[in-house]
This record gives structure tokens, C-alpha cells and sequence, in this order.
């Protein structure tokens, strides 16, 4: 079974974030970039039931700027067997994504396609759903444990609000990746240098027939506001009061 993976370059999350002065969005220029965490369990995931025999081969996606190429050969060093980049200048939003991941999907025909359940930038939690809906695949969303049965079908243990909750899904289907699914390994430096190596095919939103135009147009961008210093009260009677008088009771 062939296992797709889609990854996205974000800024690294131990970075802090920074408007523009002019308010158009986050300041990218000169910050440390790397893999979406989320995506980074996705390929840890399929490296593991590759390991274990469940899969033959693991090709990681990513659709970004040539920049994003790093980000991918992180995977190919991390264990996958090949890489494609989808190459564009543009902000690509959810459903882009995923009707460009929906074009590769249909050409390599994989049994599996494991998506990070969000990005950290812009956390919209979308382009897995809307590509097992784009497919008419099942999908087993915010996965924190994957077993695959046989070749038709996979459980999913997924967490819910009420705690954890048991599927069975048909294959091929789309999973979504929570964090506590696993932890990611960390590539070898030998492994980086095997990675320069690997196959990476490049290709364009076009090739897919995909118009990535934005469909949202950003207004403002600003960091949220201070909080506010604490007040100490001296009793229950003080703290209804000042409840009362901020409208809250």
C-alpha cells in the first residue's frame, strides 16, 4: 500500500510572531521556518506503518514557495520515499489545497493519506475534510491511534469530546493527525545527506487545473491587545460584587 502525505512550511512555533508594520499580515522575512507539527506526527505515522509492513511506500506533498522544498526533504530524511512540490508564490487557502492534493491523490493512487489535523498558522482544521469529501473517501479525523486491518479497511481511534471514540473505515480513506497520535523522530545527519538524493518532483497548481486565487481578502492584521492586571478581593460578598458591577452575574 502506497501512503500520501501532505506537509506545509509554517514559521516554527518556537518563534514569535510579529505583524507588519502596516498591519497585511505576519513578518516572514528572516524567520526560522520548518514543518508543521501536526504534519511532522502525519509522516512520523506513516513511517511507522511502513516499518511495520503495512505500506511499501511513502510519498510526502507539500504546495508552497521553492522554500517550501526544505520542508520536504526534512520528510525525506525523517524516512519517506519521495517527495512533490506543488510550486507557488501564492497564499493558498484550504480548498486549493485540497483540490491540488485531490489531482496528486488521483495520480499516484494511494491506499491511505494521512493530513495534519491543522496548520499552526492559520488553524483553519479544513483541507483533510474537504479532500475526503472532494474523493468521496471516509475519513477518520483527529487520530490518535491508526491500525490498519487489512487491505479494505483501517480502525481509527479519534478523541472526541465525550473521550475517545472507535471506527472502522473503508480504504482508501483520509485520516487527520492529532498530537498525541506519536512522537516524531528526529533525522540522522546521515539520513539528511541520503535525503539531497531522493527523488523530488516539481510541479505547478496548473498541472492539476487548480486556480489558487485567494477567495478571502485579508483586512487587518494586528496582535491582540494586554491583559489586564489581576484584582485581589477579601471575600465572597466583594468578588459577587465586582462580578455584579462588571455585568458578568
Amino acid at each position: 500500500m502506497k501512503i500520501v502525505v501532505t506537509v506545509k512550511r509554517v514559521v516554527d512555533y518556537n518563534v514569535k510572531i510579529r505583524v507588519k508594520g502596516d498591519g497585511t499580515g505576519v513578518e516572514l522575512a528572516n524567520v526560522k521556518m520548518s514543518m508543521n507539527p501536526f504534519d511532522e506526527i502525519s509522516v512520523e505515522e506513516a513511517l511507522r506503518l511502513k516499518e511495520t509492513g503495512k505500506a511499501d511506500e511513502v510519498v510526502v506533498v507539500s504546495v508552497g514557495p521553492a522554500k517550501a522544498e526544505e520542508t520536504i526533504r526534512t520528510a525525506l530524511a525523517m524516512g519517506a520515499d519521495r517527495g512533490i512540490l506543488v510550486e507557488t508564490d501564492e497564499t493558498v487557502e484550504p480548498l486549493a489545497v485540497a483540490k491540488i492534493v485531490k489531482g496528486v491523490v488521483e495520480a499516484e493512487q494511494p491506499g491511505l493519506v494521512i493530513v495534519g489535523k491543522q496548520a499552526i498558522d492559520d488553524d483553519s482544521n479544513q483541507t483533510g475534510q474537504m479532500l475526503a469529501a472532494l474523493l468521496g473517501w471516509a475519513q477518520g479525523t483527529f487520530a490518535s491511534k491508526v491500525e490498519i486491518v487489512d487491505a479494505s479497511k483501517a480502525n481509527i481511534t479519534r478523541e472526541v469530546d465525550g473521550g475517545l471514540q472507535t471506527i472502522e473505515v473503508k480504504l482508501p480513506a483520509i485520516v487527520t493527525t492529532d498530537l498525541r497520535l506519536n512522537e516524531p523522530r528526529y533525522a540522522s545527519l546521515p539520513n539528511i545527506m541520503k535525503a539531497k538524493k531522493k527523488p523530488l518532483d516539481k510541479k505547478s497548481p496548473a498541472d492539476y487545473g487548480v486556480d489558487v486565487s485567494p477567495r478571502l481578502k485579508v483586512l487587518k492584521t494586528e496582535e491582540p491587545g494586554g491583559r489586564k492586571a489581576g484584582v485581589k478581593v477579601k471575600s465572597v460578598g466583594e468578588l459577587v460584587s465586582s462580578l455584579k458591577s462588571a455585568g458578568v452575574l
